[in-house]
């Protein structure tokens, strides 16, 4: 089943981001079936994310892509979820962050869907959050994207 990925939310975890694996909580946070209600689910919200992991920022995977998201209330249905794993109300994503995302997921999925520069959008313009942090600016995160190579994805 292909769903029709419209465009991508990027969020960030509001946590520190270390040498130990921040995506493993966070998903267990979303199925645990004693948490919050609005968590509970069947796996993590996101469909991919990035992290420091053992030294190196690292993609891992979230939710299928033929499932809907769980991430932004509203267009779970139509845009896919990435995650930064930070905190970026205190300072900005480090670029090599920024880098891994885009090489390894975001363009893929641009160019797999068919989604625009236009189409990724930050989570603080469908919810009244900060997300994904004060400091993190969808132009710097475009700036790179249409800076990779074409053979670079």
């Amino acid at each position: 089943m292909s769903l029709p990925w419209k465009g991508i939310v990027i969020h960030h975890s509001l946590t520190k981001d270390g040498e130990t694996v921040s995506w493993n909580a966070i998903r267990r946070y979303h199925i645990d079936p004693q948490g919050p209600p609005q968590y509970r689910m069947r796996e993590i919200g996101y469909h991919a994310g990035v992290e420091m992991v053992s030294g190196a920022y690292e993609c891992l995977l979230g939710r299928p892509l033929d499932w809907f998201g769980a991430h932004t209330v509203g267009v779970n249905r139509t845009h896919l979820g990435f995650l930064f794993v930070g905190n970026f109300d205190l300072a900005p994503p480090p670029s090599e962050m920024m880098q891994v995302a885009c090489e390894r997921a975001i363009r893929p999925w641009m160019k797999a869907f068919g989604i625009g520069v236009d189409d990724i959008r930050p989570h603080r313009e469908f919810a009244d959050k900060t997300c994904p942090g004060r400091f993190f600016e969808i132009a710097e995160l475009i700036d790179v994207l249409e800076h990779l190579r074409a053979g670079d994805f």
